[in-house]
């Protein structure tokens, strides 16, 4: 297979690219970040793509909702030392194939990267049961995505987000400080499992999580408004 490896330590990519030779496969690049991940995946058309999570600037979740919607067919497997949930599903629902952690051995590694090579999902059993758990909870769904989940004040810092205010602009607006606007955008990100502001102000709009951006007055929101979280 033809792979592609993103990755922001040179030494960790390095040692993947060394063991994906011995196994017969063509690493084609090597990205640092999720940015240039996008590039090179769009440039060079891998088969494969292994993905880190966390990367500076455009982190790995993004990226792969970027290839996903511009690429469909490319696989793309997580491959991060995080095993953090919020991870897990964020990536899974941005179109990853598979979620990986580092501490794999190397033979479990290309036995699941030979299950891509034949269409399968690259996720061993205790991933599958986690995934499985959360689907099967009875408020697995609509928990996920809910404004209800959201204090007032957070739902203001989300308006403003998808509103495209930056932090300094959004404290002024609500006379509250730069620290507390990314408090609350930090816990934002956490309740909505997204990983960026741009994937959160994508998610606003998408579910009507907030009001139409071009009728924003930047008051707080009239009493009445249900104060939730």
């Amino acid at each position: 297979m033809r792979i592609l490896l993103a990755d922001d330590h040179a030494l960790f990519r390095d040692g993947v690219a060394s063991l994906l030779g011995a196994w017969g496969h063509e690493v084609v690049g090597a990205a640092s970040d999720g940015e240039e991940a996008v590039a090179l995946a769009r440039e060079l058309r891998p088969d494969l793509v292994l993905m880190d999570v966390r990367m500076p600037g455009v982190g790995g979740v993004e990226a792969t909702r970027r290839l996903a919607a511009t690429l469909p067919g490319m696989p793309i497997v997580m491959l991060t030392v995080s095993e953090d949930e919020a991870d897990l599903f964020a990536a899974i629902k941005a179109g990853a194939r598979g979620y990986l952690l580092k501490n794999l051995e190397a033979a479990q590694l290309r036995g699941m990267i030979d299950g891509v090579a034949r269409g399968e999902a690259a996720i061993t059993p205790a991933t599958a049961a986690r995934i499985l758990a959360e689907l099967n909870r009875p408020d697995a769904g609509a928990a996920r995505a809910d404004p209800d989940r959201l204090t007032d004040r957070e739902l203001d810092v989300l308006t403003l987000v998808t509103a495209g205010l930056r932090n300094k602009e959004i404290a002024a607006r609500l006379s509250i400080s730069e620290n507390t606007v990314k408090y609350h955008l930090k816990n934002i990100l956490e309740k909505l499992h997204a990983e960026s502001r741009t994937e959160v102000a994508a998610l606003a709009v998408r579910e009507g999580l907030v009001p139409d951006a071009g009728h924003l007055d930047g008051e707080p929101r009239p009493e009445g408004r249900r104060s939730v979280g």
